[in-house]
């Protein structure tokens, strides 16, 4: 994952239209309502908005939190299919070899090891690699890596793939070109990662009390990320860097979940993972977020992320 925009003063009454005190530059273009992607989540290398850089600090969810493992399974549930069903297309089979970009958790990493067997790679990159460790095996090697600050882990790669990543990497642009450079010429980039402002919100049919508190939650989450570099936007331009980058037969399509259990399970442990940083930045108070997440557990709302937006294009 992705994004922007936050509610303004943290006040605990009701939401405002205006969000007061936001850069509009850093907007970016964005009406005050964008999101921050299936964290979206999200990501966190696997990403939205998860990893950690130098100092612990730097990005907003990290693997090592206990809701972590929570977040990459709703992930999985959510967005695999999508993400396997691009890698089919694409012909990854036996004998390839594979860069996996902010691995995250093991199901994408488990996936293409199968695919490729044997006689294939899969190398699984990530800042973080704690919750990427159970996929090893002989053809997968898991090494810690920041695509945005090294050069890449080899060249020569049939496949690289991220997804929900490079929204939440700063150096985005060099994380991209790095990419490239793996690549093989005629290799294949798979980029995935979220657009917010096609759909800003949680709970896009606002009809309630718990609804309204949900979206405001959500703006303070965009903040968070926003704070740490996050490009809330990004999805939208992924085939237009892919051109402009030099890659050719260029397509993209998207993936939008709407409500299901995965979006609600992804919701607490997500809001569990930064109710400290919610509260400590006045986006939000305890007993708010404590009635969120009973709202949330009751299974009456309809919960949803912003579209997963997937590219894929071919070096020459």
């Amino acid at each position: 994952m992705t994004h922007n925009d936050g509610h303004p003063d943290g006040h605990s009454g009701a939401d405002t239209d205006q969000d007061e005190g936001w850069d509009e530059d850093r907007d970016k273009g964005w009406d005050k309502d964008g999101d921050e992607g299936p964290d979206a989540g999200q990501h966190e290398s696997r990403g939205e908005g998860r990893r950690e850089g130098p100092g612990g600090s730097r990005y907003l969810l990290e693997n090592r939190q206990t809701e972590a493992g929570e977040r990459f399974d709703a992930f999985a549930t959510l967005f695999d299919p999508t993400t396997f069903r691009h890698f089919e297309g694409l012909g990854v089979g036996p004998g390839w070899r594979c860069w996996e970009v902010g691995a995250g958790g093991t199901s994408v990493v488990s996936w293409l090891a199968e695919r490729v067997g044997p006689t294939g790679a899969v190398v699984a990159t990530d800042i973080d690699t704690s919750l990427v460790a159970g996929a090893t095996r002989p053809q997968v090697e898991v090494r810690v890596h920041d695509v945005g600050a090294e050069e890449p882990p080899g060249e020569g790669f049939d496949l690289v793939h991220a997804r929900l990543v490079l929204v939440h990497v700063p150096e985005r642009e060099r994380a991209l070109r790095s990419m490239i450079k793996a690549l093989r010429p005629g290799g294949r980039l798979l980029l995935e990662d979220a657009d917010p402002a096609l759909q800003p919100l949680l709970c896009p049919d606002e009809h309630g009390p718990a609804e309204e508190l949900a979206n405001r939650l959500r703006r303070g989450f965009r903040r968070l990320l926003a704070d740490r570099g996050a490009d809330l936007s990004y999805g939208r331009r992924l085939p237009r860097l892919l051109r402009e980058a030099g890659l050719r037969q260029v397509e993209a399509d998207a993936y939008f979940p709407v409500t299901s259990p995965a979006c609600t399970a992804l919701e607490s442990a997500t809001v569990r993972q930064i109710r400290t940083r919610l509260v400590t930045a006045g986006l939000a108070t305890d007993e708010e977020i404590d009635q969120h997440l009973a709202n949330v557990a009751s299974g009456t709302m309809n919960l949803t992320t912003a579209p997963m937006i997937s590219a894929w294009g071919t070096k020459p």
